[in-house]
């Protein structure tokens, strides 16, 4: 199967369906749509919803796992066209991941390869490496696999050292794909300490080396096109510890999800014949609008293994 071919096909969770006719007439370029996917959504933590006017009623929509889901909520919300600047509590509230499905659904509308990266960004909280999802895009022009944030304005300040960097084109070492966080803890390079969902989270759950495989198999997932709600766990991310055994296989995973360049044949195969790694029919979502957790029904399409999409 052809990497760019499959990356630039709709998954089961990017497809707008029916809500396809907002995509009519939008711009074709990485920019342009990586802007209106920017406008879309507000981050559920980032901003000030309070202030902003959203009642709490509707933080679930941070739950919403499907593009075209997401595409009605935000007509509901401001039926003008998607290139129209939406006040932000008329966006869709949500996180990293939803920026990335929307960006994403509208790159690969337009045949642009573009997947999902799970991992860790350097350029939220100085001295940590903070839960994160982007967007990676094949530049044709440049002839090369570019990390695109969309939750980002278009120049990012760093607060480790006020140093600017655009979002079209984040520096690799400012933005660590799972694989390659795992790696350097795994080798001493790194604390696994300093990987987590937030700092003031004290969770042990969110942090270390269950934080580190959590990302490692979500993207795993995203790369074989099943972008699940980052707080998502099934499989391997149920067990309580890591094993030997699923430490090597875990080493496996990372060396075949490498961020340079993922090994697509491998990226595969690894997915579809390891069933603890693979997203299942029923998934186990921590959601953090909730204290318990709950079973979700995935699509079909999204666990059947032998589908092209």
């Amino acid at each position: 199967m052809d990497t760019l071919a499959y990356y630039a096909d709709q998954s089961a969770v990017t497809d707008p369906g029916r809500m396809a006719h907002l995509f009519a007439g939008l711009p074709s370029d990485i920019p342009s749509l990586r802007a209106i996917a920017s406008g879309m959504v507000v981050h559920y933590r980032a901003d000030d919803n309070q202030a902003l006017g959203i009642p709490d009623e509707r933080m679930d929509e941070i739950n919403t796992r499907y593009a075209e889901r997401m595409l009605r909520r935000i007509s509901e919300l401001d039926d003008r066209p998607l290139t129209t600047e939406r006040p932000r509590q008329s966006r869709l509230m949500g996180c990293c991941r939803d920026f990335t499905v929307l960006f994403l659904s509208l790159l690969r509308h337009h045949g642009i390869p573009a997947r999902g990266r799970v991992g860790f960004a350097t350029y939220f909280v100085p001295g940590w490496n903070v839960d994160h999802e982007v967007a990676e895009v094949w530049d044709a022009t440049e002839w090369r696999w570019r990390l695109i944030d969309a939750e980002l304005d278009d120049t990012h300040v760093d607060p480790t050292n006020d140093a600017t960097f655009a979002a079209l084109d984040l520096p690799r070492d400012r933005f660590l794909a799972a694989g390659s966080a795992w790696k350097a803890c795994r080798s001493g390079e790194a604390d696994p300490e300093k990987f987590l969902v937030d700092p003031s989270l004290e969770i042990p759950e969110t942090r270390g080396w269950m934080q580190l495989r959590h990302n490692l198999v979500q993207d795993l997932a995203a790369l074989n096109k099943a972008e699940m709600i980052l707080w998502d766990t099934w499989g391997l991310l149920e067990n309580e510890t890591i094993s030997e055994p699923e430490g090597a296989l875990l080493d496996h995973v990372a060396e075949t999800t490498r961020v340079d360049e993922p090994a697509f044949a491998a990226v595969r195969q690894r997915y579809n014949d390891h069933a603890d790694l693979r997203v299942p029919d029923v998934v186990t979502s921590f959601s953090p609008t909730g204290n318990e957790p709950v079973q979700v029904q995935i699509a079909p399409d999204m666990t059947d293994i032998t589908h092209a999409n």
